[in-house]
């Protein structure tokens, strides 16, 4: 066998070989394949979902009549103000109606003065003072709110006051004493029912993050 068909032989071989090797190594292709970034997408296993942007807020629905006044406005005040939320501050109204109550009925008015308005503030000091100025004390034991719910709503755009009246139940122990320690009013065992309707004010978007009870009724 002469030298050039041996050399051609050779790399004839070596072709063969490295063929295989790359079949080997690659494996086939049969029929059609994905590109690479379609075959790696998630599957998805139901229906899209799509984000509606403007849909009814359920947080305001939940309290208020749809296109009534309160619901226009509690939405106006959100507008100022994205971090309100109604429910949140009917969770904080729940506590601040028995953290009001309770100093009033212990005559504690200090605790409480940054959160009432200047006239709830006097006419809670005046009954206060009243009771002090006759020798009576009050023992009050708080037990729950039994009933709590927006009443209304009312938004001025000019100041930017929102305020919020909220109807509680609440249920408490309670008993006058006077100077010698004796009772002169109410059950100590006995729990009683309270209905209030408290209206608190905050200027929506300001610094300062607590309303203020500015009127009291039943």
């Amino acid at each position: 066998m002469n030298s050039p068909l041996f050399s051609l032989l050779v790399l004839a071989g070596i072709a063969v070989f490295l063929i295989l090797r790359l079949r080997n190594v690659l494996g086939t292709r049969e029929g059609f394949e994905p590109p690479r970034e379609a075959a790696a997408a998630p599957q998805r296993g139901g229906p899209a979902l799509e984000v509606i942007e403007g849909g009814p807020d359920q947080d305001i629905l939940d309290h208020a009549e749809e296109g009534g006044e309160s619901a226009i406005s509690l939405a106006k005040m959100k507008s100022l103000e994205p971090d309100f939320g109604v429910n949140d501050f009917l969770q904080g109204a729940r506590g601040a109606y028995e953290m009001i109550l309770m100093a009033f009925e212990r005559g504690d008015m200090a605790s409480i003065l940054p959160f009432l308005s200047k006239d709830v503030y006097e006419s809670f000091a005046q009954v206060v003072d009243g009771r002090e100025a006759q020798g009576l004390s009050v023992e009050a034991e708080f037990v729950g709110v039994r009933e709590l719910a927006l009443k209304s709503a009312s938004f001025d755009e000019e100041t930017r006051e929102g305020e919020i009246s909220v109807k509680f139940i609440g249920e408490l122990t309670s008993v006058v004493r006077d100077r010698a320690g004796d009772i002169v009013e109410g059950n100590e065992d006995q729990v009683k029912r309270q209905k209030d309707i408290w209206t608190f004010s905050r200027v929506m978007g300001s610094d300062d993050p607590n309303w203020q009870l500015v009127a009291t009724g039943e």
